[in-house]
């Protein structure tokens, strides 16, 4: 492997202050997007939906929205609808609040790692229950 030269980045590593950046903008959309979703807008597809994380990709250029949403999974699926709907509107505002030069496309998704949770949680359960028969 060659010794690490000044001024050029390493394949495959990025610069820290870089992913710092990346992790603040994150963040930040978190934070806007949510205000967004919970306040501004008036689709009444979306339910009760919260932001429960942002990815952004490494070039910032898109961003996954990971959203729960409350109900079954046809409301979920319908929150989810109506919040592609107003991506635009959501990426326009994103620019004009955080004053960036462009925003990432955004991309929703279900955050189901609560049912996900809540699944493993009653398999564990089932597992002390039965150890305390044996």
């Amino acid at each position: 492997m060659e010794p690490f030269a000044p001024g050029r980045k390493q394949a495959g590593m990025e610069n820290r202050g870089q992913k710092h950046h990346r992790e603040r903008l994150g963040e930040a959309l978190r934070e806007e997007i949510a205000a967004l979703v919970e306040g501004e807008l008036s689709d009444p597809r979306i339910g009760l939906v919260s932001v429960s994380e942002v990815h952004l990709a490494p070039d910032g250029k898109t961003a996954r929205v990971f959203v729960a949403a409350s109900g079954d999974d046809k409301e979920a699926e319908e929150s989810l609808e109506g919040l592609n709907a107003a991506r635009g509107f959501i990426r326009h505002e994103v620019t004009s609040r955080l004053g960036l030069r462009q925003a990432p496309e955004v991309f929703f998704v279900l955050d189901r790692s609560g049912q996900y949770g809540g699944r493993i949680e009653e398999l564990l359960q089932r597992i002390e229950k039965r150890k305390k028969r044996s």
